[in-house]
C-alpha cells in the first residue's frame, strides 16, 4: 500500500486521514475490507490515537462505516451515494466558478492550462491518478480564488466519494473527463465569460451521471 507509508509527526490526526482516505480512493484498500487501527497505526508509524480519530473522520465522510465493538471496514461504492455527493459538488462548483471568473489573474489561468496539459499527457499515458490530481489542481484554481471556505470544505469532503468511482471506471477501460471541456473553461475564464464558464462547468459535473448510470445494476458495487 504506497499511501500508507509513515508520516511526520506533525498534525498527526489530518496526515492519518490523509493517507487513509487516499489509499481507499486509489483502491489500495478495498471496499469491505476491515481495517484496524493497530494494523494501520504500524504502516504510518503512528500511535493509535490519531489513526482512529482519522476513522471517525472517515465514518462521518462516507468512507468507512463502523459497527461498535465488531468492526470498521471500507464503504461499498454505492451509485446512491455518488449521486448524491456528484450533485452536492457539482452544484458547489458552478457556485465557485461564478464568483471566482472575474477575480482570476493572468497567472490563475495559466495554472489551469499547466493543469489541464498535466491532464492531458496523463490520459495519454492511462495514468489515471496523474489525471485525477491534474483534474483536482485546474478545479482547485476556481475554488481558491472564489474564497469560500464552506464550499472549499464540502468539496473536499465529498470530491473522494466520487473519485473512487472514477478511479474504477477509467482503470475499467473508461474515459476521463474531456480535456476539450476543460480547454472551454479555461478559454471562458480567460475572457472573464462568467456565464459560459458556468455553463461549462456544469456540464463536466454532469458527465458524471454517465459514470453512475454504469454503476447502477452492479451486483459488486452493492447498489
Amino acid at each position: 500500500m504506497e499511501a500508507l507509508r509513515p508520516v511526520q509527526r506533525t498534525l498527526l490526526r489530518d496526515r492519518a486521514y490523509e493517507a487513509i482516505r487516499d489509499a481507499i480512493v486509489a483502491g489500495e484498500i478495498e471496499p469491505g475490507a476491515v481495517v484496524r487501527d493497530a494494523d494501520l497505526a504500524e504502516r504510518l508509524g503512528l500511535s493509535r490515537a490519531p489513526v482512529r480519530e482519522a476513522f471517525s473522520r472517515l465514518v462521518d465522510e462516507g468512507l468507512l462505516e463502523s459497527k461498535p465493538q465488531s468492526y470498521t471496514r471500507v464503504t461499498p461504492v454505492l451509485a446512491s451515494d455518488v449521486r448524491d455527493a456528484a450533485a452536492v459538488v457539482g452544484a458547489l462548483h458552478e457556485l465557485v466558478t461564478r464568483v471566482a471568473v472575474a477575480r482570476l489573474f493572468a497567472a490563475d489561468v495559466q495554472a489551469m492550462r499547466t493543469a489541464n496539459e498535466r491532464f492531458t499527457a496523463a490520459v495519454g499515458a492511462g495514468d489515471v491518478d496523474g489525471a485525477l490530481r491534474a483534474d483536482d489542481a485546474l478545479h482547485d484554481v476556481l475554488v481558491r480564488v472564489a474564497g469560500n471556505r464552506a464550499a472549499a470544505a464540502t468539496i473536499a469532503r465529498y470530491t473522494p466519494l466520487i473519485r473512487r468511482l472514477e478511479r474504477r471506471r477509467f482503470a475499467e477501460g473508461g474515459t476521463c473527463r474531456s480535456a476539450g471541456l476543460h480547454d472551454r473553461l479555461i478559454e471562458a475564464c480567460a475572457s472573464g465569460d462568467t456565464d459560459t464558464a458556468v455553463r461549462v462547468t456544469a456540464r463536466i459535473w454532469r458527465s458524471l451521471a454517465d459514470l453512475v448510470d454504469l454503476t447502477d445494476g452492479d451486483p459488486a458495487d452493492g447498489d
